[in-house]
């Protein structure tokens, strides 16, 4: 297949250094979500290979705090030109084991490479402070240091991107790092490892891999050297992660999920409201923890709103995402039976299908993971689906009879990710943004966050979010030294 790595398939733990095998040999097979067939295997770590890891990572985590800022920033922007060179090869994996059509991957390639020259630019802004002492002849140091050792654990939506969101802001502040790839969608964490292991010149165990299942990412969030976990998936997983990290105190950043509404007033403009909404809907198939999962609809304006949405939805082209098609598969049989019950379960709840609500049919479909884009209206308030994060492409329309019903329900939620706004009343759009319990508003836009803002969760989806200069401060301590000096 395209992009395959250049290393033995299950030899593919990357410990101090050095390219390895499972302690006992196991592998993992990773599928293509188009067709079902084999990509390649990799190694499912045990829980001691996991244990030497995150040992490998304590052990390097001085020698690369020594290294100075400045040449940590050289390292990041070394890898993102080797990213971008290597574009191609990178775009293929992330089509092949995600299932993204090629116009995503290469967005989430891009993604990638913004990401490190984002955090490398740090290398000459990031500071501590100098206070005035207590005392006379006494000056006040406050210096940010390293954490120690940052466990990386990144989903199977966006392994290359989210991975380097993650390891940048570690590398940078002078902390070593263990990732952990989804087992769905690993290949392009190897592919980037290997450009790390070939061509810079870290401390062996500066950066360590394992791949592997739930007991990995135990081992490694509860080990007692592991300083630091960032963890991005699902709500449930990161619940355990927190629990976990609790019997040492490490601390944590947890990405979760969302149930994005999108609210449209009556005075928005739908010429750009349904395909911005479309595009954060159907997006990865749906598969975006920014997705526009709920679309609360004024009613002057919900009937046209819906013909138009649908006739939208009706036009994306569903297929082989390596051709020119607007979406691609689901990641695995999972995903898609998930989103077939959230349907079935809301159809039972009274909602009507307007389009989709099963899988495509047709020869091209017969193998892969699919699943077509969905329109519910008829939704009742109540339903499962308002509440219950569905990462799938099902878009339910509710009519609001005014801005507080919308907010109403907008905010009944137990996640508080992202929401969507659209309207030409900006009274109207400030009081969304001042009210909504979301940690991130969209506001006559699709989805896409930009890497020097901050993108972070309230309530049940998440704590500590990622980017930007907030981003970036999480991964240091603020060390003070009193200085007497006279």
């Amino acid at each position: 297949m395209p992009g395959m790595s250049a290393i033995s398939e299950g030899a593919n733990l990357y410990v101090e250094a050095a390219w390895r095998s499972a302690g006992d040999d196991g592998v993992l097979d990773v599928l293509n979500p188009a067709d079902e067939s084999v990509l390649g295997m990799v190694a499912a770590a045990t829980v001691a290979d996991a244990a030497q890891a995150v040992a490998a990572a304590a052990a390097a985590q001085p020698a690369w705090a020594r290294v100075p800022i400045v040449e940590r920033g050289d390292r990041l922007r070394r890898l993102a030109d080797l990213i971008e060179a290597d574009a191609d090869r990178f775009t293929a994996l992330l089509v092949s084991e995600v299932g993204k059509p090629t116009h995503e991957a290469q967005a989430e390639v891009g993604f990638a490479v913004e990401f490190l020259r984002y955090n490398a630019r740090w290398d000459r802004i990031l500071s501590g402070d100098i206070l005035s002492g207590d005392a006379p002849g006494e000056v006040i140091h406050l210096l940010r240091v390293p954490l120690g050792v940052v466990v990386a654990i990144c989903p199977w939506n966006f392994p290359l991107a989210v991975l380097c969101r993650k390891l940048a802001p570690a590398l940078l502040t002078g902390n070593t790092v263990v990732i952990k790839p989804s087992e769905v969608t690993p290949l392009s964490s190897v592919a980037l490892v290997e450009l790390i292991d070939r061509h810079l010149d870290l401390p062996p165990g500066t950066v360590n891999l394992v791949t592997g299942g739930p007991a990995v990412g135990a081992e490694l969030v509860g080990n007692p050297a592991t300083a630091m976990v960032s963890f991005t998936g699902h709500r449930d997983t990161g619940k355990a992660v927190m629990r976990s990290a609790a019997d040492n105190l490490t601390r944590v950043a947890l990405e979760l999920g969302g149930k994005a509404p999108a609210i449209v007033l009556h005075d928005a403009d739908l010429d750009l409201a349904v395909p911005a909404i479309l595009q954060a809907r159907h997006t990865n198939a749906g598969q975006v923890c920014t997705s526009a999962e709920r679309v609360l609809v004024h009613r002057d304006v919900v009937g046209p709103f819906v013909e138009r949405y649908v006739a939208a939805a009706e036009a994306l082209v569903v297929g082989d995402p390596s051709g020119s098609v607007d979406m691609g598969p689901m990641a695995n049989r999972a995903q898609v039976q998930k989103t077939a019950a959230a349907v079935e379960r809301a159809i039972a709840d009274g909602a009507s299908v307007r389009t989709g609500g099963e899988p495509p049919s047709g020869p091209a479909y017969e193998t892969g993971f699919w699943y077509a884009p969905t329109v519910l209206t008829e939704v009742s308030r109540d339903a499962a689906i308002l509440r219950e994060e569905t990462f799938g492409p099902v878009t339910p329309i509710v009519p609001i009879d005014s801005l507080d019903d919308a907010l109403a329900i907008a905010n009944d939620s137990r996640y508080g990710l992202s929401a969507y706004v659209f309207s030409r009343d900006y009274s109207s759009v400030m009081r969304t943004v001042d009210e909504l319990q979301f940690g991130e508003i969209y506001v006559n836009r699709t989805l896409g966050e930009s890497v020097h803002a901050h993108h972070a969760g309230l309530k049940e989806s998440g704590i500590g979010g990622e980017d930007g200069k907030w981003g970036i401060l999480k991964y240091t301590h603020v060390k003070t030294a009193y200085h007497r000096y006279s």
